[in-house]
């Protein structure tokens, strides 16, 4: 496995990091994440993110049992705040209240003393932004968190925190979590320039588009049986690639991945970390093998005729976010 750095802090993390929306709690149970986990870990892989909201609270449960046989030094743990946790008005968002309050519940929940890396799931416009990144400061003090981040925030939102990291002396955020993939690039305009100028690193989701881009999504075949498609509880948040466009696309790529001796998930994820500012894509899995596979990509190379060869087959970029 390799490591980069967050941005411009001293946190190192693998290119590959396993994640555990509509996974852990949903598709896999306690065993099966274990056997997931594990299974990372012995490739090497230290980055393993999570949320309070999956599953109310049951993806950091299964997270947090299959890493407590590991030391806590080896790896690195990271969750999020924002979206409900209750019916009352002070169960969602980004308020003082919200963040110190879940972080308990998180830590609880992880059964871990602290943090690695804690983020703002979503930008809550409700809070003064002071109040946020004070609170998310004196987590830090307090040895609760070791970093602060935040996930699918705007250029002028993360540019709008630093500046007040910057007045009251606050340690600031050091990563982005946002959507990233062949046919999800609208942080290629804003987001990474201004990231890789300040130093914040990008912790990609959803590199592999929900699936498409494991090539097992054709025009004349219907979804394979078990694929997340044709699960009605988690396929809504593939609606937007489900298209004969982009599967077309998908095609096509995989058809090149060939041609280069690797899996379309290799190359899609090798097209991902040729930027500097990626610090690690977050991948999701159902079976070790797909782990395994996915791992393999820190090892495919990505010249520049495949890059034109990408960009060829893509053409108009088609940029969504969801």
């Amino acid at each position: 496995m390799k490591y980069r750095n967050i941005g411009n802090s001293g946190l190192q993390v693998s290119e590959i990091g396993l994640g555990s929306w509509v996974t852990f709690g949903t598709s896999l149970n306690q065993k099966e994440a274990e056997l997931i986990i594990d299974t990372a870990y012995d490739l090497g892989i230290n980055f393993f993110d999570t949320a309070n909201f999956y599953h109310d609270g049951e993806a950091e449960r299964i997270m947090g049992n299959a890493l407590k046989k590991y030391p806590r030094d080896s790896y690195v743990l990271a969750t999020k705040v924002y979206f409900p946790m209750g019916k009352g008005p002070n169960n969602k968002g980004l308020s003082r209240k919200h963040i110190i309050e879940q972080c308990d519940a998180s830590l609880k929940r992880l059964g871990v003393e602290y943090i690695d890396l804690y983020q703002c799931h979503r930008f809550d416009s409700n809070t003064p932004l002071e109040e946020t990144i004070r609170a998310l400061n004196d987590l830090i003090t307090q040895g609760k968190i070791l970093y602060a981040g935040v996930s699918k925030w705007s250029a002028s939102q993360i540019h709008d925190s630093l500046m007040i990291s910057k007045e009251f002396n606050f340690n600031k955020i050091i990563s982005n979590q946002p959507p990233y993939n062949m046919f999800s690039r609208d942080i290629e305009k804003d987001v990474i320039p201004f990231c890789d100028k300040e130093g914040i690193g990008q912790l990609v989701y959803s590199p592999l588009a929900q699936g498409i881009l494991t090539g097992k999504y054709t025009l004349n075949n219907s979804f394979p049986k078990n694929s997340r498609a044709m699960n009605h509880s988690i396929s809504k948040f593939m609606h937007p690639y489900l298209n004969n466009l982009i599967i077309e696309k998908s095609e096509r790529l995989n058809k090149l991945a060939q041609n280069r001796g690797v899996t379309l998930s290799q190359l899609s994820l090798a097209w991902i970390l040729r930027l500097r500012n990626i610090s690690s894509c977050i991948i999701g899995a159902t079976r070790p093998e797909h782990v395994l596979e996915n791992a393999k990509a820190i090892e495919t190379l990505i010249d520049k005729d495949c890059i034109y060869e990408i960009e060829n087959i893509l053409q108009s970029k088609v940029e969504f976010i969801k």
